[in-house]
C-alpha cells in the first residue's frame, strides 16, 4: 500500500494502481511527443517541397541519394519503352488508377525511374491494361535515338502502411508490369539493372506525361492533425494523473 501525507490530506493507493496510472501516464505522454514529432517531420517535408519547386539543377553524375526529396533536376536520356511499370493502388480524387513508371536511360548508363504520372483503370476495369505508349522520338524501341531533357522532382517511392501491401512485379516476360509499393530493388531486378533510389516526378509542363498533380506526402494528413492528436494523448496523460489523486487523495481524519 502507497501511502503519502501531503498537508492536511493523505494519498492512501495501492501499488498495482500507482504503477498502472504512471504507466499509463508515461505511455500518453510518448505517444503525443511521437505525434509533436511527425507533425515536425510533415512541415519539413512540405518546406523540402516548396523549396524544391523554385529552380532546377541538372543531376549530371550525381546519384540521387545524394540529393534531398523533391530536388528539382533535369536529366537526359531515352526512354525504355518496352519496359515499364504500374504502379497500382493509387487513388486520385477517389478514384482508382496507376501511376506509370518508366525507365529512362541516362547518357552516362545509369537507369532512373521516371513516373509519368496518374492515370485511370480503362473503363473502370483491372482486366485490361491503359495504353502507356510514348512518342517515337527519345525512346529506345521508337525509330530515334536521340536524347531528351526531361526535368522534374526527386521523390521517394510510395511506401505501403503494411508489410503485405508490398507486391513486386511478376516475373514473367510480360509488359507493362503492375506492382503495389515496389521497392527500388524489385523495381531493378525486373528490369534486369541497378536503378537509382529516387523516382523522378515528371514536371506537368514536360510532354509525354499523364494527369500530375504533384503534392508532398504531408498534403494527406497534415501536420494539424497531428498536433491535435498530441494535445489529446497529452490530455489523456494529465487526465489519468488527475483521476489517481481524486480518487485516493482524502483529507486526514482530525
Amino acid at each position: 500500500m502507497l501511502q503519502l501525507r501531503l498537508g492536511n490530506r493523505e494519498l492512501r493507493a495501492s501499488w498495482g494502481m500507482a504503477v498502472l496510472a504512471l504507466a499509463g501516464a508515461l505511455l500518453f505522454t510518448q505517444l503525443g511527443r511521437w505525434q509533436w514529432h511527425r507533425a515536425a517531420q510533415k512541415r519539413a517535408l512540405a518546406a523540402a517541397f516548396a523549396t524544391g519547386s523554385l529552380s532546377s539543377t541538372p543531376l549530371g553524375s550525381r546519384s540521387t541519394s545524394a540529393l534531398p526529396r523533391y530536388a528539382r533536376v533535369s536529366v537526359r536520356g531515352i526512354y525504355d519503352g518496352a519496359h515499364q511499370f504500374l504502379l497500382d493502388n493509387i487513388i486520385h480524387v477517389g478514384r482508382a488508377g496507376y501511376e506509370a513508371l518508366t525507365p529512362l536511360k541516362l547518357e552516362d548508363g545509369r537507369t532512373l525511374l521516371v513516373n509519368r504520372g496518374w492515370l485511370p483503370l480503362p473503363q473502370g476495369l483491372r482486366d485490361t491494361l491503359p495504353d502507356l505508349a510514348l512518342a517515337a522520338a527519345g525512346q529506345i524501341d521508337g525509330n530515334a535515338s536521340t536524347s531528351l531533357e526531361v526535368s522534374g522532382r526527386l521523390d521517394a517511392l510510395p511506401v505501403a502502411a503494411l508489410a503485405a501491401g508490398n507486391v513486386p512485379p511478376a516475373s514473367d516476360a510480360s509488359w507493362p508490369k503492375r506492382s503495389s509499393f515496389p521497392t527500388s530493388a524489385q523495381l531493378g531486378t525486373a528490369l534486369r539493372a541497378a536503378v537509382e533510389p529516387q523516382q523522378l516526378l515528371l514536371d506537368a509542363n514536360q510532354p509525354q506525361g499523364f494527369l500530375r498533380d504533384w503534392q508532398p506526402a504531408s498534403a494527406g494528413f497534415g501536420p494539424e492533425r497531428h498536433l491535435a492528436y498530441a494535445i489529446q494523448w497529452w490530455s489523456l496523460a494529465a487526465l489519468s494523473l488527475f483521476l489517481f489523486f481524486f480518487l485516493n487523495l482524502k483529507r486526514k481524519a482530525s
